[in-house]
C-alpha cells in the first residue's frame, strides 16, 4: 500500500522514522513517500522535502516566510495527487498539516493524524476542523484523550514514542555508574532560537569552571554557525548527532522548551527549561496561549517539576542560580528524579507508540 507522511520538524523526523520502520514490518509492500529528514529516509521512506526547508519559528517569522509556505502547500497538494496514497499521515506540524488534512479529505483521501497539534494550548477552535477532516487522531500525551472528549471526539492514546526510543538507547548504552562533570546545553534546532538562547546558556559556563559544558548541535547546522558563539569559552565544546550520549553522561542540563525537555527528563537529568522568543512573537503568544506551563514535563505532571525561565526571566544570573540548585541541593535533586520516574511510568502506560500507531494506520489504509 501507499503511505504519504508529512513531518515538518526534527522531532517529527525521529518519530516518523520509527513509524516508517513499523509500517514496513507490517506491510512488506509499503511504498512510503514523505516530508521529513535523514532518519525517515534511512528507514526506507522517499523524502521529497526536508524539514530544514520548513522550520519557521514564531508568529513574525511565519508572516515573513508566508510566500515560501504557500509554495510548499501547492507543491504538497500536487505531489499527493500524483502519488495517490491509500492514506495521508500527518505528524504534528499543525499550521501546515491541518491545511493539508482539510484539502486531502475533500479530495477523498483517508487522513490519520499522529501526534496531535497542541490545540489544548491555543487555537482550540482547530478541534472542529480536526473532527471534520481527520479520520483518526492518535495522541501521545495522556491528558489529550480527556481534552478531545470535551468536544465529543474520540481519539486513541498510543503511548509516547520517546519512551521506546530512549529505552532502546539505554539498552545498548547504559549510563556510567559515576557521571562525568558534564552539563548539557540543548539550545534548539532552529537558527532563530539558538541565537536567542545559546549566548545566555554559554555565559553561565564562566561561573562553573570545574564543569565541561557541551552543546548539542542541531542537525543541518554546520560548525561555522556555532564557532563564533563558542570561541570565548575554554570549558565549552560541541557534539553532533550525539544528544542522547551527552544526556546519558550529564549531571545537569539547560534545555530549550520543546521535545528536548521530555528527553532530558526520561534520561533522568536535572534540568532548567529555557525559552526566549522575539518580542513580537512572545507578546502575541502571551495573549493567546492558555496553559500554565510551557515544558512538556510540567504539563504532563500538572505541577512545576522543572524550573521554567521564560523571556525576561531567562538571564545569565537566573540560570546560574537554578543550576547551582540542581547541582548542590540534594533534596531538590531527589524530588525531581522521583517526579521523572512517575512521568516515565505515565508515558509508558500506553505501550509502544510507533507499533500501536502503525497498526492503526495500516488498518485505516487497508479498509475498503
Amino acid at each position: 500500500m501507499k503511505y504519504y507522511i508529512i513531518a515538518g520538524e526534527a522531532s517529527g523526523d525521529l518519530h516518523g522514522s520509527n513509524l516508517v520502520k513499523q509500517l514496513r514490518l507490517l506491510d512488506n509492500t509499503a511504498n512510503i513517500r514523505s516530508w521529513g529528514g535523514d532518519l525517515m529516509q534511512a528507514e526506507g521512506a522517499t523524502v521529497v522535502k526536508h524539514y530544514r526547508e520548513l522550520a519557521f519559528m514564531g508568529f513574525a517569522e511565519v508572516v515573513k516566510n508566508l510566500p515560501a509556505i504557500l509554495r510548499n502547500l501547492r507543491f504538497c497538494k500536487k505531489d499527493i495527487s500524483a502519488f495517490s496514497p491509500d492514506v495521508v499521515v500527518l505528524i504534528d506540524y499543525p499550521g501546515f498539516n491541518i491545511k493539508i488534512a482539510t484539502w486531502a479529505k475533500q479530495q477523498g483521501y483517508k487522513v490519520v493524524y499522529y501526534i496531535s497539534p497542541q490545540v489544548w494550548a491555543w487555537k482550540a477552535a482547530r478541534v472542529h476542523t480536526i473532527k471534520k477532516y481527520v479520520d483518526k487522531m492518535l495522541v501521545i500525551l495522556p491528558f489529550e484523550k480527556d481534552f478531545y472528549s470535551q468536544y465529543d471526539y474520540e481519539v486513541t492514546y498510543v503511548g509516547h514514542p520517546l519512551v521506546e526510543v530512549i529505552e532502546r538507547f539505554k539498552a545498548t548504552e547504559p549510563a556510567p555508574l559515576i557521571k562525568e562533570k558534564t552539563i548539557a546545553l540543548l539550545p534548539g534546532s532552529r537558527k532563530q532560537e539558538i541565537n536567542k538562547k545559546l549566548p545566555i546558556m554559554l555565559a553561565v559556563a564562566k561561573s562553573f569552571p570545574a564543569y565541561q559544558f557541551v552543546v548539542a548541535k542541531a542537525p543541518g547546522l554546520d560548525d561555522a554557525f556555532y564557532a563564533p558563539l563558542l570561541a570565548p569559552y575554554t570549558n565549552v565544546s560541541v557534539v553532533s548527532n550525539q544528544t542522547y550520549c551527552l544526556l546519558n553522561k550529564s549531571v545537569a542540563a539547560l534545555v530549550t522548551s520543546g521535545t528536548a525537555t521530555l528527553e532530558t527528563a526520561l534520561f533522568g537529568v536535572p534540568e532548567v527549561v529555557c525559552y526566549k522568543g522575539s518580542a513580537i512573537s512572545y507578546a502575541i503568544a502571551k495573549r493567546i496561549i492558555k496553559i500554565k506551563y510551557i515544558s512538556l514535563v510540567n504539563l504532563i505532571m500538572a505541577k512545576p517539576v522543572v524550573k521554567e525561565l521564560i523571556q525576561d526571566e531567562l538571564t545569565v544570573e537566573n540560570c546560574i542560580t537554578e543550576l547551582n540548585d540542581l547541582l548542590f541541593n540534594t533534596s531538590r535533586q531527589a524530588q525531581m528524579l522521583k517526579d521523572y520516574s512517575d512521568l516515565s511510568a505515565l508515558l509508558s502506560a500506553g505501550g509502544h507508540a510507533s507499533a500501536n500507531a502503525a497498526k492503526i494506520i495500516f488498518n485505516v489504509a487497508s479498509a475498503k
